[in-house]
């Protein structure tokens, strides 16, 4: 099978690795000239939890895709959630009729990839993993392998042959699971997300540092309950995730704050930061909208409120305006947004 990889970062980088290692034919682009530049002159380092690895390979510049023939039966893109729809595009051309896109992202970037390659083309995959890209050609992967999950399956839910490729290649880099209902496995890590992601950003603050504040995991607790009742007004299916079986799973909202506990069991270390304040320490633009932005966008559309989730991100885009930096300063007004409902 001919591979594309979208997208060298920690996730892309250390997914790509594990294929090209297994003998994949894997084509790697991504947009940042020094990280390929660095990969083309000394190789791909992986920190993981048993040694330093490394690979080479010659990854591409993004441009050089214009100069890139035939087609690619998958292709993974591991981009940011809100540059997903113009990748999808720029690969459109190099796709036959039978071959799949998969979105190795959070959030629910499965819509804006069928609505441009259709649904029959599109996968979706759901992604358990921490790792960090601290320079260009060096990742840090906090888990190993065998403790990074993934969950793959077609939009309209059959587990085709399709899905079934996607599966055996992805599982030279984790533990792959195949479900019949991805928009639900989706929502489940979307569930885990939302208290993680921006109020652990807003603080710049490691996940466990951030929820291990009472006051501030009541405040992560809340906007879980909120997002909860969005899923649950959209009928999305509660199913086991990350690792909580279905003998686990109460049937509450409880649920929601037991999937940020299994993140902090499985995925999480004393250092891991969030990609959310791993793009602001860049100074780069973080995915607000694949993560609270998205349940805010969901009760308007439902006349649903989401006043928790709203105050969340308005302190997101403060930071990203320069107004705030990421800081334990920030404490007393994400405790007041955890108030807001």
């Amino acid at each position: 099978m001919r591979v594309a990889f979208i997208g060298a970062g920690a996730v892309g980088a250390s997914f790509s690795a594990d294929m090209i290692n297994a003998g994949v034919d894997v084509t790697v682009f991504d947009p940042w000239a020094p990280h390929v530049e660095a990969i083309r002159s000394n190789g791909l380092t992986i920190n993981t939890p048993s040694g330093a690895e490394h690979t080479t390979f010659h990854p591409r510049h993004i441009f050089e895709v214009a100069e890139t023939r035939g087609t690619f039966d998958v292709v993974f893109t591991g981009v940011k959630s809100y540059d997903t729809r113009w990748v999808a595009e720029l690969m459109r051309p190099l796709m036959g009729p039978e071959s799949v896109f998969v979105g190795t992202q959070n959030g629910m970037t499965i819509d804006e990839v069928s609505e441009i390659v259709g649904p029959e083309r599109t996968i979706g995959c759901v992604v358990g993993i921490a790792a960090n890209m601290p320079e260009p050609g060096l990742i840090n992967r906090e888990v190993p392998r065998e403790g990074t999950w993934l969950a793959v399956g077609s939009v309209d839910g059959p587990v085709t042959d399709r899905v079934r490729h996607v599966h055996e290649l992805l599982s030279h880099a984790a533990q792959v699971e195949i479900t019949e209902d991805i928009r639900s496995a989706k929502w489940m890590k979307l569930l885990a997300n939302i208290p993680e992601m921006l109020p652990s950003g807003i603080l710049g603050a490691p996940l466990v540092e951030a929820a291990g504040d009472p006051e501030v995991r009541a405040a992560m607790d809340q906007a879980s309950r909120e997002a909860y009742a969005i899923a649950k007004g959209l009928g999305v299916t509660f199913m086991p995730s990350l690792g909580i079986t279905a003998e686990e799973m109460p049937d509450s909202d409880q649920y929601a704050l037991d999937l940020l506990d299994a993140v902090l069991a499985r995925f999480s270390q004393p250092k891991t930061r969030v990609a959310v304040l791993q793009d602001w320490d860049k100074g780069r633009r973080a995915e607000l909208d694949a993560f609270s932005g998205y349940v805010v966008k969901k009760g308007r559309e439902m006349g649903m409120p989401t006043p928790v989730n709203q105050a969340i991100v308005d302190l997101a885009v403060r930071i990203e305006s320069g107004d705030l930096t990421p800081s334990w300063e920030n404490k007393a007004l994400l405790l007041a947004a955890g108030q807001a409902g």
